[in-house]
């Protein structure tokens, strides 16, 4: 069996747990028509239908036997990927770690630390990806351990706990309108047009800013065009008409503007999440130090992200 059929058939496992394709789809972290096209391509490959889609999902009997049997497939072969990796690194701790797009430098730096500190001689493998991709690296154990924005929606199978939160403000073209303003009233930006990143990226943390700003009095248009922070640092010089959410890390990048919002800031929490099963013992290790001490960061700079504590209780989805 190939990766691609594979990844068919977790999609199927899935989708016959849920019995609802919009549901299937948000646990997968991929769109509704993606998932019905590679269901599609499956039951081809399998020469028959697999579900019965009117007036509700439900599996036939040739989809019964695939959920039974692809589960085990799943298992074993998921089993046989943990093993033959625990081998091949059985001379040195590895972490297969997940990188989140446009995380605070501090951040990654301090938890290779505390790895560093907790598990000598332990080496980092990274893997760059948005809260999206990294729930997938996860779920395909492609990484252990992955930084995510909450909030976020996760499987029973994965535990995930809150290690930082930053605040944000509005970004923007040093010749925007408001750039010559102080605090920016929420109500001041009714009208303007916000680009944000894609919501498939990070659906929670999208839908919570947008929320908020609309119950802040903030009656933004959504930018059709959307794209990743690097990206929008890019664009906004150039672009007077749009204004994006940031924290304040890019105010002194040339041709931009960052103001915080009157009121308060919004806020975007960091959490570190892995399977709550984890044979990795460096997992096992650096979670434990993350629920009991909380991170700090090294040579604090102005208005840096503020770590959070462990509450004390394990959050899913």
């Amino acid at each position: 069996m190939t990766d691609v059929e594979l990844r068919q058939l977790r999609y199927f496992v899935v989708l016959a747990e849920e019995l609802h394709f919009r549901r299937a789809a948000e646990r997968l972290f991929i769109s509704t028509p993606t998932l019905s096209q590679q269901i599609k391509v499956l039951e081809r490959e399998m020469g028959g239908p697999l579900l019965f889609r009117e007036p509700r999902v439900q599996l036939t009997a040739a989809g019964a036997v695939l959920l039974r049997t692809g589960k085990d497939v799943l298992g074993s072969v998921d089993e046989a990927i943990t093993e033959t990796r625990r081998t091949a690194n059985s001379g040195a701790s590895v972490l297969r770690f997940g990188l989140l797009n446009g995380t605070p430098p501090w951040l990654p730096a301090r938890i290779e630390e505390l790895l560093s500190a907790q598990v000598p001689g332990a080496r980092i493998v990274l893997t760059g990806g948005t809260t999206a991709d990294q729930i997938r690296l996860l779920d395909d154990d492609e990484v252990d351990l992955a930084l995510v924005r909450a909030p976020v929606s996760l499987p029973d199978r994965f535990t995930q706990i809150p290690v930082a939160r930053e605040e944000l403000g509005v970004l923007m073209s040093a010749t925007h309108a408001l750039a010559a303003v102080g605090d920016i009233e929420p109500a001041a930006l009714a009208d303007h047009e916000l680009i944000l990143f894609a919501r498939e990226s990070a659906a929670g943390l999208h839908d919570a800013l947008l929320r908020e700003l609309g119950e802040r009095g903030a009656r933004v248009r959504l930018s059709d065009s959307a794209m990743g922070h690097a990206q929008m640092l890019a664009v906004l010089p150039s672009r007077p008409d749009l204004i994006g959410l940031s924290s304040s890390r890019p105010a002194d990048l040339p041709g931009l503007v960052w103001r915080p919002l009157h009121g308060g800031p919004l806020v975007v929490t960091y959490a570190a999440a892995w399977r709550s099963v984890s044979r990795n013992p460096a997992v096992r290790t650096l979670v434990q130090t993350l629920v009991r001490r909380p991170l700090r960061e090294s040579n604090r700079k102005l208005s840096p992200p503020t770590l959070l504590p462990y509450s004390g209780h394990r959050v899913v989805g």
